[in-house]
C-alpha cells in the first residue's frame, strides 16, 4: 500500500488532484495524508492590522479557519466516499516548507494542484510557493491541473541524465498500470546530430516496462517551437527530471516543467534524486 501526501494550500480545494487520487484507488488500496494550509490574504491583513483594536485581524483569521476546516470536511467526505484510508495532519495554518518536506520524506507520492496552489496569493502559476513546494518535496510529485482528464498517452522527457533515468525509474515502480498506454519519449536538442544518448540502453529498460513506445529526436529552435509541439498533445501526463534541472531548461529561463505547468496545465510528474 503506497502513502500519499494530498497537499491543498489555499482557499480553493485541489479537485483535480483529489480526482488523480480516485484514480489511484481503483487500481490498488493506499493510504492518504491529507496536509491544509491556510489561504493568506496579506493585502487585507496588512490593510486592517493597522486599524485600532483586534478584532478585524481576529475575524480575519476565524475566517482562513474556517476554509481550512471546510476543505478538511470536504476531503474526510471524499475519502470515505470512495473508501479511501486516510488521515489528517494537525496543521492548519499559514505556508510551511517544513512540514511538506518531513511528510513527504516518509511518503510515495505528492499530490497538488498545478493551479490553485497558493493562487490566493499569486495566481501566476508555478507560483513561488508552488516552487518552493516541489524543492522542498523529498518524494516524487504529481501536479495535477484542475481540469484533470485521464491521460491515454505518456510523454516522457529524456536527456541521458541520472535525474532523467531515475524519473523514469520512480514513475514505473510507482504508477505501473500507466506503463500500458502509448509512451513518447523525447529527446530535444538543437544540433546537428541525430543521436539519441545512451538509445539502445534505454531501449532496452523501457520494453521491459513499457507496452508500446517510440523515440523522437526533436531538432528545431525549442525555444521557438516546443510550445506548439507541446500544445497539440492531447490528454497526456508528462514525466520530467528534477525541477529545475529539467532535460530541457535551455528552452527558456522558464524550466520545461514550468512552462509545461504554466502553458499547457497537463498533469507532470517530477521526481527527485
Amino acid at each position: 500500500m503506497k502513502r500519499i501526501l494530498f497537499v491543498c494550500a489555499g482557499d480553493a480545494f485541489p479537485n483535480g488532484a483529489f480526482a488523480f487520487l480516485k484514480s489511484l484507488q481503483d487500481h490498488e488500496p493506499v493510504f492518504v495524508m491529507g496536509l491544509f494550509y491556510s489561504p493568506f490574504a496579506s493585502g487585507p491583513m496588512v490593510k486592517e492590522s493597522q486599524m485600532p483594536g483586534m478584532a478585524p485581524y481576529i475575524l480575519l483569521k476565524e475566517k482562513e479557519k474556517k476554509v481550512v476546516e471546510d476543505n478538511k470536511a470536504l476531503f474526510a467526505r471524499q475519502c470515505e466516499l470512495s473508501y479511501i484510508k486516510y488521515n489528517i495532519h494537525e496543521h492548519g495554518e499559514e505556508w510551511h516548507k517544513d512540514i511538506l518536506a518531513g511528510e513527504s520524506r516518509f511518503s510515495d507520492l505528492v499530490l497538488l494542484s498545478g493551479e490553485s496552489f497558493c493562487s490566493d496569493i499569486n495566481s501566476e502559476q508555478p507560483n513561488t510557493f508552488l516552487q518552493e513546494a516541489l524543492h522542498a518535496s523529498e518524494c516524487p510529485v504529481l501536479i495535477v491541473p484542475e481540469n484533470y482528464i485521464v491521460p491515454n498517452r505518456l510523454l516522457i522527457a529524456y536527456d541521458g541524465s541520472k535525474e532523467s533515468v531515475h524519473a523514469i525509474k520512480q514513475f514505473c515502480y510507482l504508477l505501473p498500470h500507466y506503463t500500458d498506454l502509448p509512451t513518447e519519449f523525447i529527446y530535444v536538442k538543437d544540433e546537428n546530430t541525430r543521436e539519441i544518448p545512451d538509445i539502445d540502453n534505454l531501449r532496452a529498460y523501457s520494453r521491459l516496462h513499457f507496452s508500446s513506445m517510440n523515440f523522437s529526436k526533436l531538432q528545431f529552435k525549442a525555444a521557438n517551437y516546443f510550445a506548439t509541439w507541446i500544445g497539440d498533445k492531447q490528454n497526456v501526463l508528462m514525466v520530467s527530471g528534477s525541477f529545475g534541472r529539467s532535460p530541457f531548461s535551455y528552452v527558456a529561463k522558464r524550466s520545461f516543467a514550468e512552462q509545461v505547468i504554466h502553458d499547457h496545465k497537463m498533469p507532470v510528474f517530477i521526481s527527485h534524486l
